[in-house]
């Protein structure tokens, strides 16, 4: 597997914690994608404080350069999703989805609204800003992290094409800086907030949970990670809603759809976070368990993304880093979150689509690492069938 180096400017630890977060999780694996040709978007973390985007874009899928009017290109897309998760169509109206990364994607209102005609969802309302909440200046580009925003913001277009779309984009890949753009985007009125990012846990991580997650009435989805067992942080984070991964296909069942563990998510049980009182379903763990709910993430079953910048255009792309914007999104389609948005899922499983098949690795308390009836780490509560579980 290649992973594709970082362009532009190097990556700081900036702010005032210095988080020190290990470069990943310490029982990580290779992410797994079932012999498909996939490549890391970004580099993974390999210094304290860095965080790594969680894009995986398969390279054995060639797009053409323009899709022809009655045609789509590969990977799955909003009509895909909205028909699997009992989703409407015209979700959103009315909400703020932000989406925080790090650096500038030149290109990613152009490309949005590309996406967005060729599915017929209509011109986005779409804001970009920096990390402070200003439209300039603008971090360094970096062609990694702009497939990562491309997917994010065609995700969360897909699953609540009426919601504004709020990119907020990080001065470099510290958890610093991402967790400042966090806080941006909720005092820029955002109700959900996607974070497709994630480093190996730290100690420090509960000095950053306070000053970056700790936000009542916002939902803030974040990416479980994509080397199977192990957990990572933000996903760990007690103040979110931690995302995990699905392989998701077409079937005759009266869904429509199934949906296994995809061995590549993340999940395990924090080293330093205490269980929320609200997570009851994970036996055997007293530290926060991970995930909460899950989308599909599954490169195999991929969805269609369009990015210009460096990019030849359609792309097929998995990892997490879709299931969180995919999540942010259906939140936004319940509508104003309750004040502990994360906990919703936990009282509303009924509501959701159990996922019992699949495996993300081996460990010790089976449920962690083994989809299940009820509640696992790869899939957690499951995925969406409809809003009612995401409803304070």
């Amino acid at each position: 597997m290649r992973t594709k180096p970082l362009a532009g400017a190097a990556v700081a630890v900036g702010g005032a914690l210095a988080l020190a977060f290990s470069a990943a999780p310490a029982n990580a694996q290779t992410a797994t994608t079932d012999g498909s040709n996939v490549t890391h978007s970004c580099a993974r973390p390999t210094k304290a404080g860095e965080m790594a985007c969680l894009a995986l874009v398969r390279t054995d899928v060639k797009q053409p350069r323009s899709i022809g009017r009655h045609a789509d290109p590969s990977g799955l897309g909003p009509a895909d999703l909205q028909s699997a998760y009992n989703l409407a169509a015209d979700g959103g109206e009315g909400q703020t989805v932000a989406i925080v990364d790090a650096y500038d994607d030149p290109n990613a209102e152009a490309d949005l609204n590309a996406y967005r005609a060729q599915y017929g969802l209509g011109e986005a309302d779409f804001q970009k800003v920096n990390q402070d909440g200003d439209a300039s200046p603008l971090p360094t580009a970096d062609s990694g992290w702009a497939t990562e925003i491309s997917l994010d913001l065609d995700m969360a277009s897909a699953v609540a094409p009426k919601a504004k779309i709020l990119l907020v984009e990080a001065n470099s890949a510290s958890m610093d800086d991402l967790g400042a753009s966090v806080n941006t985007a909720v005092e820029l009125g955002a109700t959900a907030v996607s974070n497709s990012y994630g480093g190996g846990e730290d100690a420090s991580e509960q000095q950053a949970d306070d000053q970056y997650f700790n936000h009542p009435g916002v939902a803030i989805t974040v990416s479980s990670g994509d080397s199977g067992y192990g957990t990572e942080y933000p996903a760990a984070s007690q103040y979110v809603t931690a995302v995990g991964g699905t392989s998701l296909t077409k079937d005759s069942s009266d869904r429509g759809w199934s949906e296994s563990a995809w061995d590549g998510a993340g999940s395990g049980e924090s080293q330093y976070i205490s269980k929320p009182s609200w997570e009851t379903d994970a036996t055997g763990t007293s530290n926060r368990a991970i995930a909460d709910v899950s989308a599909v993430a599954d490169p195999n079953t991929g969805l269609a993304v369009y990015d210009t910048y460096e990019q030849d255009g359609w792309m097929v792309v998995g990892g997490t880093s879709a299931s969180s914007p995919i999540i942010a999104g259906v939140y936004a389609d319940a509508g104003s979150p309750g004040d502990n948005p994360a906990s919703d899922p936990w009282s509303n499983s009924d509501s959701l689509n159990d996922v019992t098949t699949g495996s993300n690795g081996s460990c010790d308390i089976q449920q962690l690492c083994n989809a299940g009836d009820g509640w696992d780490g790869p899939t957690g509560l499951g995925t969406p069938n409809g809003t009612d579980a995401f409803k304070g």
